[in-house]
């Protein structure tokens, strides 16, 4: 249990990390929409998976994830080392995380289906 905590620790903090070099270094106008969601760090910290948001409507997410996990991932994991009090910094992986995305278009569903029985109900 101790350890789980830990790899959640490491993981918020390797994200606010991430998000202010992000905001301060990094220059691509591609990249401006970025937003990070959420790290996940592995038991041996050896690898961290970071998921990231595009806005608008993520557009351009696969481009931005080829940029991230390219020599991006390198440039970042040197910031990295250089703020976050670790002894080893992990591998950087990022994800196209499509949860956001995925929960508008079910709740879109879920009104046109509620829009649908309204109707019907009217009808009768």
């Amino acid at each position: 249990m101790k350890e789980y905590a830990r790899t959640e620790r490491i993981g918020a903090e390797l994200r606010r990390e991430l998000a202010q070099i992000f905001r301060q270094d990094v220059r691509d106008p591609r990249l401006a929409g970025v937003t990070l969601q959420g790290v996940e760090v592995s038991r041996d910290l050896a690898h961290a998976k970071i998921y990231f948001t595009c806005f608008p409507l993520d557009e351009g997410s696969g481009e931005q994830e080829h940029l991230l996990n390219g020599r991006l991932a390198g440039f970042l994991r040197r910031r990295l080392a250089r703020r976050a009090p670790l002894r080893m910094v992990p591998q950087l992986r990022f994800v196209h995380d499509t949860s956001i995305v995925q929960g508008e278009r079910l709740s879109h569903l879920i009104e046109e289906a509620v829009a649908s029985r309204d109707a019907e109900q009217e009808r009768e």
